[in-house]
């Protein structure tokens, strides 16, 4: 784990996330979900909340809806890309060949789930904006 960056507070706990669902998180309080988690087994895979296709437009088109209807895959409701969920790399839409920026994750021997983010981090501070 990198030290250099700061862990935010626990944002759930390992036995709160069900098996290959995804969630989104808030941890620094800006208003909208900033980070997802997908857990898969007993890995936890998490991502910014940011399609790289365009600008800062967010993945879900509701609350915790990151994944396609087999849960197989992370998708982006804005512009219909897929993503692959181990790592992050667009495999279909207009973004290909792009990946979503991955978070380091930190799991306590309780189980509790801390990201490893700054709140300072530019990616998290900027607001999402519209066109």
């Amino acid at each position: 784990m990198d030290k250099t960056k700061a862990l935010t507070d626990v944002v759930c706990r390992l036995s709160d996330l069900n098996d290959g669902r995804g969630y989104g998180f808030d941890p620094f309080k800006k208003g909208r979900d900033t980070v997802f988690v997908v857990r898969r087994g007993n890995e936890i895979h998490a991502y910014l909340d940011i399609c790289p296709h365009y600008g800062r437009t967010p993945l879900p088109w509701k609350k915790d809806a990151y994944l396609t209807g087999d849960a197989q895959h992370i998708f982006c409701s804005a512009h219909g890309a897929i993503f692959d969920i181990e790592t992050g790399a667009c495999i279909l839409g207009p973004c290909l060949g792009q990946s979503l920026t991955s978070v380091q994750v930190a799991i306590s021997d309780e189980g509790e789930i801390r990201l490893v983010l700054r709140p300072d981090d530019n990616l998290i501070s900027k607001p999402v904006v519209a066109n």
